[in-house]
């Protein structure tokens, strides 16, 4: 898949998710061997989230290299979740990979997630 066909897959995901309300898009680029999407979402039960990820085309698909989602209620006051590789958590297991779990202060170990995977993530915990 190249740069070009994945952001294509994730605009794609944002149309036909059941958690998103409306989105735009902030900033994205593709180049021939990686590229970077950043969007700002307005989830259906009034919350936000803006989600950015930076990515690698390889030889077995797509990776996500920096990536950094952040879901806030519909004040855009109070934290629900953050997923992030920024290396400022590094005893977390699994580290840089954490997630902030409704307080900066409560940290969980995390996995790299690309924008579907969060997509899917809240869309589960929204339970839809």
């Amino acid at each position: 898949m190249t740069p070009e066909e994945y952001l294509e897959a994730l605009h794609l995901a944002l149309v036909e998710c059941a958690a998103v309300e409306s989105y735009a898009i902030i900033r994205q680029r593709a180049a021939s061997d990686s590229g970077y999407l950043r969007v700002r979402i307005r989830l259906v039960n009034g919350d936000f989230l803006e989600a950015a990820e930076f990515f690698y085309s390889t030889p077995n698909g797509i990776k996500t290299i920096d990536y950094r989602h952040q879901w806030m209620d519909h004040s855009q006051a109070i934290l629900r979740k953050r997923w992030d590789n920024a290396p400022h958590q590094p005893g977390t297991e699994n580290a840089p990979h954490h997630i902030h779990d409704g307080d900066e202060a409560i940290i969980l170990p995390g996995i790299s997630m690309s924008i579907q995977q969060v997509l899917a993530e809240i869309t589960r915990l929204l339970q839809m």
